[in-house]
């Protein structure tokens, strides 16, 4: 058995009664056994976090590992342009050895600044090589390869046949759900209705119910994703995945910024788990999703970055500033407060994944998976009689964050990544995207 001592901290808990104490946690192996006081127990390795502040690690409730690599690649696009003219083509460009550089430069990322678990979204090939990464890395996710078998506009490399877009998905979960104890958990990922065939959407939607296993999809991002949903199937997307019986408590949709009052009851009615993602719906200018109303009625809403090249970063201390500040000038100053958007990031990811018994707190017989802050710095001064979550969703930053915890192991300390090789992944990601990049010329200058 190992054993971790964290002495003299300022705990935010996030339990029901979302307590903040001082004192001390004690982990056990994968988990939190002692919470609060001075303990006085020895153990394996002792962390003195005096003056610094522990948190729930982070839940990032929608991202892409595969498009990591194509930070920077594609700015200043909206949705439908940003995908045909440059990262589907990017994405077809993959090869094995790109995936897993390309998931490992963003594990890193999301390691030093404090995200613990991740629902991430593949491309359509070459899954298996990012989901390694994950193995390696310590993350906890939720993942799979994306579906797409229909589309006049995307690459021959990217347009599967149903049939083997849902074998390679059933041998992805086959291998990879519930590794090392359930650390990492298979999703099935239909890309969005518009690539999406009904026969893939009704197949996906059995396997689910077949496996017990999550789906994650897009949905409502773009105005011009939605004139052609209706288009396609003459209704809009929540409606739609409503009537072919995907929309329960098992299905994870991203962004939905533009719903009708129609969506979001079925969002709330059936259980519905709504991810966020304002720096993406920003950057895309795709709108501002109305979360505040989504809240009111009590709807399941978590945070993500989605991707480096919609984002250009994965920092969920980004995510909640924007997800709090944006909706002020609609809603008032009162709207998302600090606590509101950190539950979000936090317990409410925990839910949106179906974990909530497990992380997304720190709470005795919890996973251990915690962020611990360094907040002594200049921005994050002074700290006298102010809230810490305020403090923390309005001041810090990722590089606030000292040292991660997943599982019961130290996976970042200092600021140092220990189980991504930072010199070895920064080297061979500026390889791999000269090589995708000499892949498709035609849109380097588009």
């Amino acid at each position: 058995m190992s054993t971790i001592l964290i002495k003299n901290a300022q705990i935010i808990t996030m339990n029901a009664r979302e307590e903040i104490i001082h004192g001390d946690i004690y982990i056990e192996n994968d988990r939190i056994t002692k919470v609060g006081g001075d303990l006085g127990i020895a153990a394996d390795q002792v962390i003195d976090a005096r003056n610094k502040t522990i948190i729930p690690g982070f839940i990032q409730t929608h991202l892409h590992l595969c498009q990591t690599l194509f930070r920077g690649q594609a700015d200043d696009l909206e949705l439908m342009d940003w995908l045909q003219k440059k990262i589907w083509p990017l994405e077809a460009s993959h090869d094995e050895e790109s995936s897993y550089y390309s998931a490992m430069l963003g594990l890193g990322e999301l390691l030093q600044s404090g995200t613990t678990t991740i629902v991430d979204m593949e491309t359509v090939n070459h899954t298996d090589a990012a989901l390694q990464a994950m193995a390696e890395s310590g993350i906890r996710c939720l993942a799979g390869k994306v579906m797409m078998d229909m589309g006049d506009d995307v690459p021959d490399l990217l347009r599967e046949d149903t049939t083997r877009s849902i074998q390679k998905s059933v041998d992805l979960l086959e291998k990879w759900h519930q590794y090392d104890n359930g650390r990492i958990q298979y999703a099935f990922c239909p890309r969005f209705v518009v690539s999406c065939t009904e026969e893939l959407l009704t197949e996906v939607r059995d396997l689910s119910k077949h496996f017990q296993v999550k789906v994650h999809t897009h949905a409502s991002e773009n105005k011009g994703e939605i004139k052609i949903v209706e288009m396609q199937r003459g209704m809009r997307n929540v409606v739609y995945l409503d009537r072919i019986g995907l929309a329960n408590e098992n299905l994870i949709l991203a962004h939905c910024v533009w719903l009708d009052d129609e969506e979001k009851r079925i969002i709330k009615e059936r259980g519905i788990k709504m991810s966020h993602c304002p720096g993406s719906n920003l950057k895309l200018a795709s709108g501002i999703a109305d979360v505040p109303d989504l809240l009111e009625i009590e709807a399941n809403v978590s945070l993500g970055a989605d991707g480096a090249p919609c984002n250009n970063n994965l920092d969920m201390f980004n995510e909640m500033r924007l997800a709090s500040l944006v909706q002020k000038p609609i809603h008032g100053p009162t709207a998302m407060n600090a606590r509101t958007v950190f539950r979000m990031a936090t317990i409410g990811g925990a839910k949106a994944v179906g974990l909530d018994h497990e992380i997304g707190s720190i709470e005795v017989g919890k996973k251990a998976d915690l962020a611990i802050l360094d907040l002594n710095n200049f921005h994050t001064y002074p700290s006298f009689e102010i809230d810490p979550i305020s403090r923390i969703v309005y001041s810090a930053t990722r590089a606030d964050v000292d040292t991660t915890i997943i599982n019961g192991k130290v996976v970042m300390e200092n600021g140092n990544v220990k189980t991504v090789n930072k010199d070895i992944v920064l080297h061979e990601a500026n390889k791999s995207i000269k090589r995708l990049l000499k892949r498709v010329p035609s849109i380097v200058n588009i």
